[in-house]
């Protein structure tokens, strides 16, 4: 009998040292628990979060855009550029009717004024940031040689590509230069009207007009199509870029920044080099 208790005392006191290890197994576990809950909630604090910038530009500049895109958001890390590219025109038309938009780049200074006028860009805010010129050019295979404007009038020449004059910089100059030679009345019948200066220029690149008025800029991008000659600069207005901050911003100190940089040396660098010109 003795035994049978004395071997229930021991079989007792095994079972509680086991409840107690146990016990003293799951603390660490709890602790280590809650400190990695709380490593979590510390490294999700330190995130930064990202402000998105619209930015509203003229078609033509696509291209310097992108490059510049790269190398700001690389040294904003909490900046993301979510470009709208466009026919100027069209691009003020948004900006009037309320779209969300921070920075306004324009290829024509109608569409930024008419913009100041309405108040929705204050006169301070907005300045010219650059220049342009305009071309004519042909498909790179081409053998129709073209050096002036009433060499579009050849009967060889069937159709024309030409921006939307009401929305398109590009083609508004266009016209100007072809009412200045007194032609854009006769080139009617071959006109081929574009929704902005890259479908003009995808126009001809894919050899569905004979020609096309384009900016220097665009025909620079393109291997498939070639300058046929420079448009006298006398014969249209001066090509002007304004820039400037939509004033309905909500991220206008980062919109400001943006701004700024837009006429930094860097910046002004990648433009030069797709063919813009800097006023001076």
């Amino acid at each position: 009998m003795k035994r049978i208790m004395k071997s229930s005392m021991i079989l007792l006191l095994v079972l509680l040292s086991l409840v107690w290890v146990a016990g003293c197994t799951e603390k660490p576990t709890s602790t280590t628990s809650n400190n990695t809950q709380s490593q979590v909630s510390q490294d999700s604090s330190n995130k930064i979060e990202k402000i998105e910038l619209t930015v509203s530009a003229a078609a033509s500049l696509t291209d310097a855009l992108t490059e510049i895109q790269k190398s700001y958001e690389s040294a904003h890390s909490n900046i993301k550029l979510n470009f709208n590219f466009g026919a100027s025109g069209a691009l003020q038309q948004q900006i009037e009717q309320g779209a969300p938009v921070d920075v306004f780049l324009s290829a024509a200074p109608k569409n930024m004024n008419a913009l100041v006028d309405k108040e929705l860009i204050a006169t301070n805010q907005q300045r010219t940031l650059l220049s342009n010129e305009l071309v004519v050019i042909v498909p790179s295979s081409a053998s129709t040689t073209l050096e002036k404007l009433h060499d579009l009038t050849q009967e060889k020449i069937k159709k024309v590509a030409i921006g939307i004059p009401e929305s398109v910089p590009a083609g508004n100059y266009a016209k100007e230069a072809l009412t200045h030679a007194q032609l854009w009345e006769t080139l009617q019948a071959k006109t081929v009207q574009a929704k902005d200066v890259r479908q003009v220029l995808q126009y001809v690149e894919t050899e569905n007009v004979e020609a096309g008025f384009v900016y220097k800029t665009d025909a620079l991008t393109s291997s498939k199509v070639k300058i046929a000659f420079p448009v006298d600069p006398n014969s249209y207005s001066p090509v002007q870029y304004p820039v400037g901050i939509v004033k309905s911003s909500k991220h206008s100190k980062e919109a400001e920044a943006f701004y700024t940089y837009l006429q930094s040396k860097d910046a002004l660098d990648v433009f030069v080099k797709y063919g813009f010109s800097i006023p001076k």
